[in-house]
């Protein structure tokens, strides 16, 4: 199976040259480490941020200058700030290309879960709703099975959805799916998985 680096290795190749790309908190997040060499994208950060640079070394970390899942991060020669209002025009404008984002259940058709399970305590759902409903690709990156085993690519998501038949890309520690009529193809196995396997940890149907 790919760990977390892997599994952000491989969202990475879903970049391409001159896009403007939102990056979502958890996972998605290590994809800016792992750019293509001769790809040139610009990340977009919905508090309002365009043009994110990599992750500081210890010790120069700027607690001013964060990403919206409030880590750390830099800035480049061509960053360009504003306020949130702008951030989600862009967004909701259609200019950004593509988000990744993790996810808690992606559904067979698309529908996306993830900002809340009921019963515990959130602040509100953030940018996503605008991200799956206003970039043109949304990529999803997480695990494909829960701590207990159970799948989190499901036939219909239980928990509250971000979007409606939103998402184009799975990518999970087991491999990559694509969102198609009648439910998902396998484009790839992560290493050391085999087809059946990916098969048989997936409650949705793959055709």
């Amino acid at each position: 199976m790919w760990d977390r680096n892997q599994m952000a290795e491989r969202a990475a190749q879903e970049l391409q040259d001159g896009w403007y790309v939102n990056l979502g908190i958890g996972i998605p997040t290590l994809v800016s480490n792992y750019i293509p060499e001769g790809i040139e994208v610009t990340l977009q950060s919905e508090n309002g941020m365009l043009g994110m640079g990599p992750f500081p070394i210890s010790g120069d970390e700027d607690a001013d200058l964060i990403n919206a899942g409030k880590q750390t991060i830099t800035e480049l020669p061509q960053t360009a700030y504003f306020d949130s209002a702008q951030s989600f025009g862009m967004i909701r404008g259609g200019k950004i290309a593509m988000a990744i984002l993790g996810a808690m259940e992606v559904a067979e058709n698309g529908d996306l879960a993830n900002w809340m399970i009921p019963g515990k305590l959130v602040k509100g759902m953030g940018g996503a709703m605008d991200l799956v409903a206003g970039v043109g690709r949304v990529v999803v990156v997480m695990d494909h099975t829960n701590k207990h085993g159970v799948s989190k690519v499901l036939k219909e998501c239980t928990l509250p959805l971000t979007g409606k038949s939103v998402v184009d890309r799975i990518i999970t520690n087991l491999g990559v799916l694509d969102v198609v009529n009648g439910g998902l193809k396998i484009v790839e196995t992560a290493d050391g998985v085999t087809a059946d396997e990916l098969r048989a940890a997936t409650e949705a149907t793959i055709i």
